[in-house]
């Protein structure tokens, strides 16, 4: 198995969250946060583009072309925009790279893998079901969990408290310097080097 992944190329990242101003610094965008810092870095610009339902940039990113997407289509319908991009451009699943926010995980705690079901994150199950497969690989940035089940939706579209902040931000931070090995398809390397900071 480890074999079959090594050496895919991510030729599409796309991060997850909510479009318009009130949604912004919300939990539930981690994913376009962490986007819109590779895009900087790299100096790509999105572009909307009504056929993907999103905001896309493409480009060299690390000496490779790659795609990023912004679903501009609320989270729960994500699939949709990244099913027509995917399809458009032939991108198989284990070449994109999902970013998205994680419950599961403590503020200041990232991680990487490949599949795995979608825990109840409405953007993922939609993705799942649009491409029909769940061979993805997903970059999980920790939000930490209200506690309560109930609480779930109120908090992932509240902006996080203020010492939780700088934890996401470092967490997004150490992603991004493996961003490189992300996209040469060194996923292990990346895995290697995240899990262990």
């Amino acid at each position: 198995m480890a074999g079959f992944f090594i050496m895919s190329e991510i030729k599409l990242i796309i991060g997850l969250g909510n479009p318009g101003r009130e949604y912004e610094a919300t939990r539930h965008n981690a994913g376009f946060w962490w986007v819109d810092q590779l895009a900087g870095q790299q100096r790509l610009d999105f572009r909307s583009e009504q056929k993907f339902h999103g905001l896309a940039a493409r480009g060299q990113a690390h000496g490779h072309e790659v795609f990023l997407l912004k679903p501009q289509t609320f989270m729960n319908v994500s699939g949709r925009a990244v099913g027509a991009l995917a399809q458009f451009y032939k991108i198989e699943p284990q070449q994109m790279l999902v970013v998205h926010d994680e419950l599961d995980l403590p503020p200041g705690s990232v991680k990487l893998k490949l599949g795995g079901g979608h825990g109840g994150h409405n953007g993922l199950k939609d993705i799942i079901a649009h491409l029909g497969s769940r061979d993805f690989w997903r970059l999980r940035i920790g939000i930490g969990h209200p506690g309560e089940r109930s609480e779930v939706s109120s908090y992932v579209l509240n902006t996080p408290r203020k010492e939780e902040q700088p934890l996401i931000e470092e967490a997004m931070q150490r992603a991004l310097d493996v961003s490189h090995l992300v996209i040469e398809g060194k996923l292990e390397a990346a895995m290697l080097k995240l899990h262990s900071s």
